[in-house]
């Protein structure tokens, strides 16, 4: 399974799944009795892709009940010959429709991995496409503010390294803003050496878990990173995310914001999250995209793979997440005027502001990515 570090995780919406020009079906209804076996078929056909996403999902998603929903919908739609004489990307967004339609959930798609002969143009064209900034504008916004705008948390230790710079060289700031807006997700490694400038004393961030027979089956994105303290638990893998502060004292009393919307996705909100609920940040903007549950690629047969959701991350003393919900920010502003506010809490004038948010405009979409 590729780890949610390597895989461009991005928020799945309903109307995204509405849109993909697939109808959705009705979902069965999951009944208490032993789960029905799929239907026989061929190895790489698309009915086989579609049962050993149903076994994958009744067996491993985070919620068991929502899993066996996804799993008997799979199956159904297997019997019922839905996927069998579609090509492949028209059977991938038939599958997700239909999955979203048993359950919302902001990560969970299928998709053509292998695109076929009549799809090949378009997927040189996807190839061709530039690759996105992971972080634009880092430096002085203002006197004293720092400020960048994240685009990624990728797995690359160049970026890293970037990230861990851009601390040090702003290690006198009276306040530091970091841009979430156009952030789609990624893993842990670049918060790893951002969150210990902030804190003073070692501090639970949230927890994380997944089934154990995801780990099993699947591996984890997050084992051996040094920041994530394994729990004991027999039947799921816990772990619990934690920031150690650096010898460093200069940022740990400055102000810092982030900058959220519908857009700020996944390990973004996972950042958001941890910020808010341990009072280190002050979230300026729209609520998040609501994608929380983490996992990563799975192939499936006839060259369809799946973004499998196999756990969640939330708030250690609630137990809550921000599934479907996002999460919401400390001030309440529409999503473009955010850094504008956040600079006038800083004491910076209004017409001043304003100019420096138009000049710090992120240069990808704000809104909520729609699937095609």
């Amino acid at each position: 399974m590729k780890s949610i570090v390597s895989a461009l995780v991005l928020p799945l919406s309903i109307a995204s799944a509405l849109a993909s020009g697939t109808a959705l079906a009705t979902p069965p209804p999951v009944s208490s009795s032993p789960p029905s076996p799929c239907p026989a078929a061929a190895p790489e056909s698309n009915d086989a892709a579609a049962c050993k996403l149903a076994d994958l999902l009744e067996r491993m998603f985070i919620s068991p009940e929502q899993g066996a929903r996804y799993a008997a919908t799979l199956r159904g739609a297997v019997g019922a010959g839905r996927y069998a004489t579609l090509p492949k990307d028209e059977a991938a967004r038939a599958m997700t429709a239909d999955l979203q339609s048993a359950a919302p959930d902001g990560h969970l798609r299928v998709w053509a991995a292998e695109p076929e002969a009549s799809s090949q143009a378009g997927a040189a064209a996807t190839a061709t496409r530039p690759p996105i900034p992971l972080y634009e504008q880092p430096g002085w916004i203002a006197p004293g503010v720092a400020y960048i705008r994240i685009n990624e948390f990728p797995d690359d230790e160049a970026t890293t390294r970037a990230m861990a710079q851009f601390m040090a060289d702003h290690a006198a700031a009276r306040a530091l803003i970091f841009d979430l807006r156009t952030h789609h997700g990624g893993g842990v490694q670049q918060m790893d050496v951002m969150l210990p400038w902030l804190f003073a004393t070692p501090t639970r961030l949230v927890t994380m878990e997944s089934p154990r027979a995801a780990e099993e089956e699947l591996g984890s994105p997050i084992a051996g990173i040094p920041s994530m303290k394994l729990l004991p638990d027999p039947r799921m893998v816990r772990r619990e995310h934690w920031v150690t502060p650096n010898a460093d004292t200069r940022l740990r009393s400055a102000k810092v914001y982030l900058l959220t919307g519908p857009r700020t996705a996944s390990a973004a909100e996972h950042f958001a999250l941890a910020m808010k609920i341990t009072h280190r940040a002050t979230l300026v903007g729209e609520p998040t995209a609501g994608a929380n549950h983490f996992g990563g690629q799975v192939d499936l047969p006839g060259g369809l793979a799946v973004f499998l959701p196999v756990g969640r991350t939330y708030d250690p003393t609630t137990g809550k997440d921000w599934e479907g919900d996002g999460v919401a920010p400390d001030e309440a502003v529409p999503k473009e005027q955010a850094l504008e506010r956040a600079l006038t809490d800083l004491g910076l004038p209004a017409a001043q502001a304003r100019a420096l948010s138009d000049s710090h405009k992120p240069t990808l979409p704000m809104e909520r990515r729609q699937r095609r």
